[in-house]
């Protein structure tokens, strides 16, 4: 994996057409392989912030590199392969199609890269060590996802993102669906996946009761200071 860091922000801006920038942040910088706990309130920007890293839109101002690369500078199907090959994304309501087994969904992943596919090694049986990491059954790989309990889907959406080891892990209200006591336990086995494979991992959520286990936390108000909002 590259020594460049995860994540690079300098003087970033954002503003939705029409409106004033949600997102102004100065200096922001996640390192490689660092687990980073992002703990904002609902409105503070988070997805916003999850949307550039992802490479869904780009910058007003400013400079993002995202694993060494300004992705801006990318046209949209280089951004949408980078997107494939580099990142793992938990999306918070979990993407996953639903009349695709679990099995199909975990790798979806290393169907659309063919560096994930090759890191992954045998797809199928990562795909079912993962599950196992995360406490899957394996009768349930073979279920639809739409029959599927939201805790179980969620998991499934985990286990798609971390497949083929992907350089940076992007985890949005991951633990959303889970229980007090579930919660802990997939957070462990989440970093410890990301540790494993050499992943940087930024984990977003307004619950800052698991952000001791993470390597450093930062509160989204803290970094983002949009003109007006201060």
């Amino acid at each position: 994996m590259s020594g460049d860091a995860a994540l690079d922000i300098d003087t970033l801006s954002f503003a939705w057409p029409g409106q004033a920038p949600c997102l102004s942040i100065e200096r922001f910088t996640l390192a490689a392989r660092e687990r980073l706990f992002l703990q904002g309130p609902s409105g503070s920007g988070k997805s916003t912030l999850l949307s550039l890293v992802g490479g869904v839109i780009v910058p007003t101002a400013g400079r993002l590199r995202v694993l060494g690369t300004d992705t801006a500078a990318l046209r949209p199907s280089a951004r949408d392969r980078f997107r494939a090959d580099r990142l793992g994304i938990v999306f918070q309501l979990f993407n996953l199609l639903p009349y695709l087994s679990a099995l199909d969904n975990i790798t979806l992943a290393c169907r659309f890269s063919r560096a994930r596919r090759e890191r992954a090694g045998d797809v199928a049986a990562e795909a079912r060590r993962l599950a196992a990491r995360l406490d899957l059954d394996p009768s349930l790989l073979v279920r639809p996802a739409v029959e599927l309990s939201v805790g179980q889907q969620q998991r499934v959406a985990a286990a798609r993102a971390l497949i083929g080891r992907p350089s940076l892990v992007i985890a949005d209200e991951p633990t959303s669906a889970l229980d007090a006591e579930r919660q802990a336990g997939f957070v462990d086995l989440l970093l410890g996946e990301c540790r494993a494979s050499g992943s940087a991992l930024l984990f977003v959520s307004h619950d800052r009761s698991l952000a001791g286990r993470f390597d450093r936390c930062v509160r989204l108000p803290d970094i983002n200071r949009p003109e007006g909002a201060r």
